[in-house]
């Protein structure tokens, strides 16, 4: 089973992986840490960005540089797309890899935005939503992340799905959606009750 798990920022969806793994013993792929790996380690990748972009990604010493790549991406139409039709398949094939490797039958695809890239649609075999009230979102990032308000909103202000099911619209279809709005050890009993449904569904 590949579980997809993802919430939108400062849901605890980082925190419910590491109970799933602690707990459960589900090994967990991180999807977005494992781009940020593989723009270091799959030569190509970047070479192929930058061929379709017209320009470097690299600071002086030669590496990737994630703040010139932001900057692409929200100042040019049509970015965001461009990337990922080059990572979204290197991330798959090194997914499966490591999926191949780990020898679990029970599996976590930790991703912040898959539900929405169509890329992804139809991935895995069941979903788990991280929510929390918005409220409570922005101050654990603002906690986390020693940001402000307004840059913390910034950022969830572009995650229009994650927010919308936090209000309760476009709920994807069979997602199970796990509150995260009180302490751990709550957030542990929830995770618990949903594994157990999925499990003798």
């Amino acid at each position: 089973m590949i579980l997809v798990l993802t919430g939108g920022i400062g849901s605890g969806k980082s925190v419910a992986a590491g109970i799933l793994n602690d707990t459960f013993g589900y090994p967990v792929y991180d999807a977005d840490s494992s781009v940020k790996r593989l723009y270091l380690t799959e030569d190509s990748l970047l070479d192929d960005i930058e061929a379709d972009a017209g320009r470097s990604f690299r600071n002086e010493a030669g590496e990737f540089s994630s703040s010139l790549m932001a900057q692409y991406i929200f100042a040019t139409p049509g970015a965001v797309e461009l990337v990922e039709s080059r990572v979204f398949p290197v991330l798959l094939k090194d997914f499966e890899r490591w999926k191949a490797e780990c020898g679990s039958d029970n599996i976590v695809f930790e991703s912040a935005t898959i539900l929405e890239k169509p890329y992804f649609r139809n991935f895995g075999d069941v979903v788990i939503i991280v929510d929390a009230p918005l409220d409570v979102r922005v101050a654990r990032a603002m906690e986390r992340d020693g940001a402000t308000y307004e840059g913390v909103m910034s950022r969830v202000s572009r995650q229009k799905l994650m927010n919308d099911i936090s209000d309760g619209r476009n709920l994807p279809e069979d997602a199970y959606i796990c509150r995260n709005d009180g302490s751990l050890s709550q957030l542990r009993n929830r995770l618990k009750e949903i594994i157990e449904n999925i499990i003798n569904k």
